[in-house]
């Protein structure tokens, strides 16, 4: 499951031109990316900060502010893209966050 295709469709407030997307090698990769997302978007909120922390909360926060965030993962046994919600994000990311943990 890990080295699958994923490609993350975002949209960042209500205008459609915010729409994009971000291609990546599997999941965890994806994953990592929206983290980095988020960490990014702090830096610029908080520039004089040189360690950044944030709790999971913080996180899903971040998510759940996004106007739309769903994920398209390739399924080699059907050879077509399976579509995922902000829920499955949510889950996957905390899922990754926690394998740094340890």
């Amino acid at each position: 499951m890990a080295n699958r295709h994923t490609i993350i469709l975002m949209q960042a407030s209500h205008n459609r031109a915010s729409r994009t997307f971000m291609d990546f090698g599997s999941i965890t990769q994806a994953m990592e990316g929206i983290c980095g997302l988020y960490e990014r978007k702090l830096k610029e909120i908080n520039p004089a900060l040189r360690n950044l922390s944030y709790d999971i909360a913080d996180l899903y926060n971040f998510i759940d502010g996004l106007a739309d965030l769903s994920a398209l993962v390739y399924d080699h046994t059907i050879q077509a893209y399976l579509p995922y919600d902000r829920q499955w994000i949510k889950q996957k990311t905390f899922q990754h966050l926690k394998k740094l943990a340890h």
